[in-house]
């Protein structure tokens, strides 16, 4: 029964649930093609008297909710208009309007207002026709006094508001959510009561603009938008992108895909994403993010971090505490630039940081005047695989046949570097070197993550719910992402001389790619295993290859033979085609 649905938020019946799913699909169609019934209708209105700090409490089983306030300094008072259309025609349609349950009461500190559609007997028959259940299309707007709180629930629909100085509670099983600017300014809440924004949807969008407090959303599938929330964030979607402006809190955002970008912040953040970018503005405490593929960029950290990708490149224009930097295939770029205590010579990390890569290069600036222990290892290659200043004092402590391995104790020595890489390389530079290219980075970030950010719309303009129409998205379509790799990119190409890139986009590169023929010879003996290589592509489009990474000799043999018979198209960095460094990877297995 539809009735009952509408008392709990989370018993809807299935059979509701479809049919509300059914009732919103056809209102996104045209109603005046020909040959279509015209539609009949029901508005319903009234005034209820309410005082300032009250709550509104709307429930609806079906329906787009729209909140709008009085002007700051009006007689507190609250009005409520209701629009439900069905498109059974005539006599019969009416009569089903009729029955659709509105609700209102009044107490001492709020409002409940109910709305619900007709039973489901009294949708099927006998108001049947052409063997089809009627359908609905149902609107609210509400009128509040500013200082209201708001708990709104509606089970397949859109919810907007304007801006609103009390709490908020908004809830949709199935539609977008936007808001204005919440909470008032300067309001002294008690510890522990600081959230004043609850937002949830099963499937849309959040988008809003400010928030006087602590914020709490979730949307099982879209995108968060945000501007500035004046408390603590905790920010999540099963997939889609997260955006804030400012969070002067700490901040925890997760995402199953999405990118995830923060203008600023004031306090500890945690983020994860399961594969889309990470990008940070200006982070005044400090940092932990994850992300299963995609890259890292970071401008300025105060505080301690921790970042890790599996795939991706890690670019920091300006780490002053300690660091801990791992990512599996990508290249770490990092500024090392401390806060000079007063009448100090010398800066020092705070505490010991370290930065890996499997197969990725390492880059690393350092100021003149830094006290530091550097430990540099690459595992796979000679001393040529670590490339330093003349002026940095490296004391060589490679065996022969083994890793190239190099500690340099700066200034005295200090706080342990760690750097490790298991087939890139380890570049040591002091930070005067490109430091145009570290501008160049750090402006064009900042100017990206305005763009982003600047796509918060302001709520406040007629919300026209007219059959047909469909509200636009929350969030802008998904934008590609290209920005970092470009950057990176001319980065890499002064930097090394060529590009480094991620085996999958490697892969996608070639047009011509004969597989190995697994060797006689290996079949014979049962040899199997895993090879992996490391390849050059050259600015022709020809493949070379480096050196042999993981694999039994004869099988990277004939790996080596297929691999030099590739052909793809060249990669090209400001008009100018480069050379590209990867790995690839064969799994021989007898059959």
């Amino acid at each position: 029964m539809l009735r009952t649905a509408r008392r709990g938020r989370g018993n809807r019946s299935t059979g509701v649930a479809l049919l509300c799913a059914v009732a919103c699909l056809a209102l996104a169609t045209a109603t005046n093609a020909e040959g279509v019934a015209p539609r009949v209708y029901v508005d319903r209105s009234g005034d209820l008297r309410v005082g300032n700090g009250m709550t509104l409490h709307l429930n609806v089983d079906l329906g787009n909710v729209r909140v709008q306030t009085l002007p700051v300094g009006a007689a507190p008072t609250l009005h409520y208009a209701v629009h439900v259309e069905t498109d059974l025609a005539g006599a019969a349609g009416q009569k089903l309007l009729n029955s659709y349950s509105l609700t209102t009461r009044e107490t001492v500190d709020g409002v409940y207002i109910s709305g619900a559609l007709p039973t489901m007997e009294a949708i099927q028959s006998p108001h049947r026709q052409n063997n089809r259940n009627a359908q609905f299309y149902v609107q609210f707007v509400v009128t509040v006094p500013v200082t209201f709180n708001l708990d709104v629930s509606t089970g397949i629909g859109d919810v907007e508001t304007l801006d609103i100085g009390g709490r908020v509670t908004l809830v949709t099983q199935g539609g977008n959510i936007t808001t204005g600017r919440i909470g008032m300014v300067g309001t002294p809440y008690a510890r522990g009561e600081r959230t004043v924004a609850k937002i949830e949807t099963q499937g849309g969008h959040i988008t809003l603009k400010d928030v006087e407090g602590d914020l709490d959303a979730y949307t099982a599938g879209g995108h968060i938008l945000a501007g500035a929330i004046d408390g603590n964030a905790r920010l999540r979607t099963g997939g889609g992108h997260i955006r804030v402006a400012k969070i002067k809190g700490t901040a925890r955002l997760e995402t199953d895909g999405g990118n995830i970008a923060i203008g600023e912040a004031g306090s500890y953040v945690t983020v994860r994403t399961a594969g889309g970018q990470i990008d940070f503005g200006e982070v005044h405490g400090s940092v932990h993010a994850e992300t299963g593929g995609g890259g890292i960029r970071v401008i300025s950290v105060a505080g301690p971090m921790e970042v890790a990708s599996t795939g991706g490149s890690i670019c920091l224009t300006r780490v002053a505490n300690r660091v801990r930097a791992e990512t599996g295939e990508g290249t770490i770029t990092a500024w090392i630039s401390p806060d000079a205590t007063r009448n100090a010579r010398v800066v020092r990390l705070p505490g010991p940081s370290q930065l890996a890569s499997h197969t990725g290069d390492i880059v690393v600036y350092l100021p003149r005047n830094i006290a530091m222990t550097i430990d540099a290892t690459v595992e796979n290659g000679g001393l040529d695989r670590i490339q330093a200043d003349p002026a940095l004092p490296l004391n060589v402590q490679s065996q022969p046949n083994g890793p190239a391995h190099v500690i340099a104790a700066l200034n005295g020595g200090g706080s342990l570097l760690r750097l490790h890489t298991m087939a890139g390389k380890i570049l040591l530079q002091y930070i005067e070197a490109q430091a145009s290219l570290r501008q160049s980075l750090q402006e064009e970030e900042k100017q990206r993550l305005l763009e982003r950010l600047s796509e918060i719309p302001a709520p406040g303009a007629t919300l026209t719910m007219q059959p047909g129409a469909t509200l636009p998205d929350a969030m802008p379509s998904v934008v590609q992402d290209d920005w970092f790799d470009s950057a990176r990119k001319r980065f890499e190409v002064v930097l090394l001389g060529d590009v480094r890139e991620d085996p999958k986009e490697f892969m996608q590169r070639f047009a011509v790619k004969p597989q190995p023929e697994y060797p006689a010879l290996a079949r014979t003996a049962g040899v199997q295993g895993r090879v992996v290589l490391q390849v050059r592509m050259r600015a022709d489009g020809t493949v070379s290859v480096e050196r042999t990474l993981e694999g039994q000799p004869v099988l990277a043999d004939a790996a080596t033979v297929a691999v030099q018979k590739w052909r793809a198209k060249p990669e090209e960095v400001n008009g100018k085609a480069v050379e590209v460094v990867s790995t690839v990877s064969f799994d021989f297995q007898l059959r």
